[in-house]
């Protein structure tokens, strides 16, 4: 059974599915998890024809990531398992590989993530996560799909 599962978290409905799954994995064998999210630079957003960044600073997209692992790590406290939480800045790379290289880091057994189910332009446009990390690690990954 897994022991150390690595949780891909973005405040998502297919990330809180991806939570639920992984607790009660950690449940069954008494295992621990490992919560990570991925901190990105606001993209700069255009305006009138005119390029601007969000109105937020990098330290208010932290403490908004930071919140959300807590509330995921309460969660989890909640259902009486062991959890800890990594918040990742990326520095400019994609998540998937920094999905995968946490996972490695911290030697989980498992990657638990929720997809999107992005298609076609979207997917082209945003890129998928999950693809990234199944790309780039040789841990297993479950991956939940939306509801």
């Amino acid at each position: 059974m897994y022991q150390r599962i690595l949780v891909a978290i973005d405040g998502s409905e297919t990330a809180r599915r991806g939570l639920d799954e992984a607790i009660r994995l950690a449940q069954a064998s008494s295992g621990r998890l490992l919560l990570a999210h991925v901190l990105e630079e606001p993209l700069p957003l255009a305006v009138n024809g005119d390029w601007t960044l969000p109105s937020l600073p990098l330290t208010a997209w932290r403490e908004a990531g930071e919140r959300l692992l807590e509330g995921a790590l309460a969660r989890c406290r909640q259902a009486g398992v062991a959890a800890e939480m990594r918040l990742i800045e990326a520095g400019g790379r994609r998540i998937g590989p920094l999905i995968a290289e946490a996972a490695v880091d911290w030697q989980a057994d498992l990657i638990v993530v929720g997809t999107h189910g992005r298609r076609g332009l979207d997917r082209l446009l945003l890129g998928s996560v999950a693809e990234g990390i199944i790309r780039t690690t040789r841990t297993p990954v479950l991956l939940l799909p939306p509801a």
